[in-house]
């Protein structure tokens, strides 16, 4: 009939398939992950090098500094006294390294490797989630699978990088440590060691290639990916102290229950590897009962009539950092309660420990406001990383294409900005006060001292103006050198190396001068000085300024 056109079967096909992924000749999966993985190390030849090199000198350099502080036999033996207590075993590790010689594998192992856990926990998320959902989230990822790309060649990537930064690492390590002519530092050991760390980064990547199929967007899949992270410590820490059935629920606790250097044991670290495993095959499972750039919880819907202060530039703001905002909020409470709580045993833990001891009186006053005012460099070093997430956030919206159509309307560039660094200056400053009050609570409770909990939150308050040159740096990088803009995370690493480790090692005065966490008042173990407060108050004021002058002299980013 004339009019009419005639569809063949291999069109009906087509036009059926239309919409849906396109999917490799053959059917292969995996088919661009080669491609994917060398574009992923090229994007990453700055960032994970610096993340590897760091942590293996970090460690170098804690075992070098056991090896000079703690030379002779009776004072590792005082130390492993001392920290053989719920307060130490906390901070550290279970019994089992405090048994027989504490020598220095021992030591190494069961001071470090904690924290070396979390460090390499960190890097691996942060790789995944890179690699994964915000390629998603911006995009990218949608026209990369539009050609030959297999379903799970970019989920493969991402956990090929995070696996070779794991393995490196441990290579570095488990090649480089037996060489530090140690007592007790042997090949097998540090071979234990380092593979702990790693499997503890891949199980940690595992956990991230889950939680980015979750949530459609990257914040969120690292921020549960972090939730998961900050309970394993805190089962690792119940496990050392109370029962040890709850540090068997962590994967830090089957690293520390290798024993490295004490009993070597490997089958913590095959169950550790195990574990990864499984989490990267539930990852995989996941992918593909979802679309891409979407995730597994839906996103719950909204009001139909939004609030006057939701149309609001500041009111959009909040909605955007209120989840960040109230999980660095949650963090910080539990962070400073768990601190807090060791406040009545600082003076047995340290009364042994000369060089530690030595360090803490310099800053004056009691050894337990010397002890709570360290610790208040960790709880300002974390706040300061939501800081800098806050002030960042306008570039994400800006290269996310979103930042766009609101300055097409109205809404200046000034006020726009300016909305997300209020809430980077507020809610630092909020996010500080709520760790002063989880260690100030804890510390008045555990120390029979009521006047504890206003002393400590003078003392996290007089962070904020530190906090705010910390937003202030991230403002100026986005407005001028937005591209350079994620350098400003140097700021927090320097801080916490300089503040907290800096007084244990005994750093030289003018590093800890280059931070601005360095000219605080050490309160409440030293008197307060308004001076450098006042001027790092300025200072983030000009930078701020700067910032918001910047963007308003550029053109829009998008990826």
């Amino acid at each position: 009939m004339s009019g009419t056109t005639r569809t063949t079967a291999p069109d009906a096909g087509r036009r059926a398939g239309e919409g849906r992924e396109r999917e490799p000749a053959g059917g292969n999966v995996l088919a661009g992950t080669g491609i994917l993985f060398r574009f992923a190390l090229r994007r990453d030849r700055v960032r994970l090098p610096v993340w590897v090199l760091a942590l293996f000198l970090f460690t170098l350099t804690a075992a070098n500094n056991f090896k000079t502080k703690y030379g002779d036999a009776g004072n590792r033996a005082d130390i492993a006294k001392t920290l053989d207590s719920p307060a130490g075993r906390a901070m550290t590790g279970p019994e089992r390294y405090l048994q027989g010689g504490y020598d220095y594998g021992a030591m190494l192992s069961h001071q470090m490797i904690a924290y070396m856990a979390i460090m390499v926990a960190l890097m691996s998320v942060l790789a995944v989630a890179r690699h994964t959902r915000t390629e998603e989230e911006t995009g990218r990822a949608e026209l990369v699978r539009a050609g030959v790309v297999g379903r799970h060649a970019s989920l493969t990537a991402a956990l090929g990088v995070a696996a070779l930064a794991n393995v490196v690492l441990a290579l570095l390590i488990a090649v480089t440590l037996p060489g530090l002519d140690m007592e007790g530092i042997d090949s097998r050991g540090a071979l234990v060691y380092a593979a702990a760390q790693a499997a503890v980064g891949l199980f940690f990547a595992g956990v991230a290639a889950v939680t980015v199929q979750i949530t459609a967007y990257a914040r969120a899949a690292t921020g549960m990916a972090f939730a998961v992270l900050g309970a394993a410590f805190a089962l690792r820490a119940a496990g050392d102290v109370g029962t040890d059935a709850l540090a068997w629920l962590s994967p830090i606790g089957w690293a520390q229950r290798a024993y490295p250097f004490v009993d070597d044991r490997w089958w913590p670290v095959l169950l550790t590897f195990v574990c990864a495993v499984a989490l990267g095959a539930a990852g995989y499972v996941l992918s593909t009962r979802r679309d891409v750039g979407a995730g597994l919880r839906p996103p719950r819907r909204g009001s139909a009539r939004a609030t006057p202060f939701l149309a609001s530039p500041l009111g959009l703001a909040l909605r955007l950092h209120r989840g960040l905002l109230a999980g660095f909020s949650g963090g910080l409470l539990l962070l400073g309660a768990m601190y807090g709580s060791l406040l009545s045993d600082v003076e047995d833990l340290v009364k042994d420990l000369g060089e530690v001891k030595e360090a803490i009186e310099k800053m004056g006053g009691s050894i337990t406001d010397s002890f709570a005012a360290t610790i208040m460099v960790v709880l300002a070093v974390v706040s300061s990383v939501y800081v800098v997430m806050a002030a960042l956030r306008p570039r994400a919206e800006e290269t996310a294409g979103r930042a766009e159509p609101l300055l097409a309307t109205a809404l200046s560039r000034t006020r726009w900005t300016g909305s997300h660094f209020v809430l980077a200056v507020v809610g630092g400053t909020c996010v500080m006060l709520v760790g002063g009050l989880g260690i100030g609570v804890a510390g008045a409770a555990s120390t029979g001292e009521a006047d504890m909990l206003p002393r400590l939150l003078g003392a996290a308050l007089a962070y904020a103006p530190a906090l705010w040159v910390t937003g202030g740096l991230a403002a100026l990088l986005y407005g001028w050198a937005p591209k350079a803009a994620p350098a400003v995370w140097i700021v927090p690493v320097y801080g916490f190396a300089t503040g907290y480790l800096g007084q244990l090692f005994d750093f030289p005065g003018w590093m800890k001068n280059l931070s601005p966490f360095g000219h605080v008042p050490q309160l409440p173990a030293d008197g307060m000085n308004w001076t450098p407060e006042l001027l790092l108050t300025l200072v983030a004021a000009a930078l701020f300024a700067a910032g918001a002058a910047g963007f308003r002299r550029r053109d829009l980013e998008t990826k």
